[in-house]
C-alpha cells in the first residue's frame, strides 16, 4: 500500500552499482530503512540523488510493509528548501551534530509525532537563524530530543534548589552524594534553556564557549544515564571547535 508522509534524511550507504539504502525519520513510521534504485548512475535522473542529503526535509510516497526492515520509495520530493545550511559550515556542522544524535536515539520503528514536528520545524530554524541561536541549538535541540523521548527534566532552577541531579532528573537543595551533577551556575543555564517556548529566545542565553562545550557533554552524560544503549557521539569535537572558531 502507498503512502504519503514527510520525512528527514539521517544516512545513505550505497548500494550496489547504481542504489542507495537511505535511513530517513519519517512522520508517520517513526525511523524506516528505504533502498533507493537508479539514483547513483550517470542518467539524467541519478541527479536527484542529491535530494537524499542527510538533514534534507522530504515529501514521500512510500511503500509500507511492517513486516518488512527494508521499504521502497515510489516518489520523493524536498519539502523544503535550504538557503544556508549547506553552505554555511557552522550551520552545517550543527545540523551534522543534530543528526547524529537522531541516529543513536531513534532505533525502533516507531511514530513520534510530536518529536518529529519538533525536529523538522528545528532544522528549518537553524537554516534561517543568525549565529546567536545557532550557537545555542545544540543544547537546546539535546534537551528537547531527551524531553520528547520521555526523559525531561523535572522542577526549576531556583535559590532553594541549586543543583540538577542528572541521574535523578530534577534540582535539589543539596548537591547528590555521586558526580552526575551539575553546579549552580550550569544548572541555572540548563533552566534557562529547558524554559525556552520559542527557539528566537535562545538568542538572549549568553554564554562562553567553554561553558557551552561541559553544558553539552554533561547532557549526553545525561541521555547515557537514561538510555543504556547510547553510545559515545562523534561529532562534538568538530561542534566545538567550529563554533569556537
Amino acid at each position: 500500500m502507498l503512502h504519503k508522509t514527510r520525512g528527514i534524511v539521517l544516512r545513505t550507504v550505497k548500494y550496489g552499482d547504481t542504489s542507495m539504502i537511505v535511513s530517513i525519520f519519517t512522520e508517520l513510521f517513526g525511523m524506516q530503512s528505504y533502498i533507493v534504485n537508479g539514483v547513483r548512475s550517470s542518467k539524467p535522473k541519478a541527479a536527484r540523488g542529491n535530494l537524499l542529503q542527510p538533514g534534507n526535509i522530504l515529501e514521500l510516497v512510500v511503500y509500507h510493509q511492517e513486516i518488512k526492515n527494508l521499504q521502497r520509495i515510489a516518489e520523493f520530493k524536498l519539502a523544503y528548501i535550504f538557503s544556508s545550511l549547506h553552505f554555511n559550515i557552522v550551520k552545517n556542522t550543527v545540523a551534522l551534530y543534530m543528526i547524529e544524535l537522531l541516529q543513536k536515539t531513534l532505533k525502533q520503528p516507531e511514530q513520534h509525532l510530536e518529536l518529529y514536528y519538533f525536529v523538522e520545524n528545528a532544522f528549518e530554524v537553524l537554516d534561517k537563524s543568525e549565529l546567536p541561536v545557532v550557537a545555542n541549538m545544540p543544547l537546546f535541540f539535546t534537551l528537547k530530543v531527551g524531553e520528547y523521548l520521555g526523559f525531561r527534566i523535572n522542577g526549576r532552577y531556583s535559590e532553594y534548589t541549586p543543583y540538577l541531579d542528572l541521574q535523578e532528573g530534577h534540582y535539589t537543595d543539596l548537591p547528590p552524594h555521586h558526580i552526575h551533577h551539575l553546579e549552580p551556575e550550569s544548572s541555572q543555564y540548563t533552566d534557562a534553556l529547558s524554559q525556552c517556548t520559542a527557539t528566537e529566545e535562545l538568542a538572549s542565553i549568553v554564554m562562553n564557549k567553554e561553558r557551552r562545550r561541559k553544558l553539552l557533554y554533561a547532557y549526553l552524560e545525561f541521555f547515557r544515564l537514561h538510555l543504556p544503549d547510547f553510545v559515545e557521539m562523534q561529532s562534538p569535537p568538530i561542534l566545538h571547535d567550529i563554533l569556537d572558531a
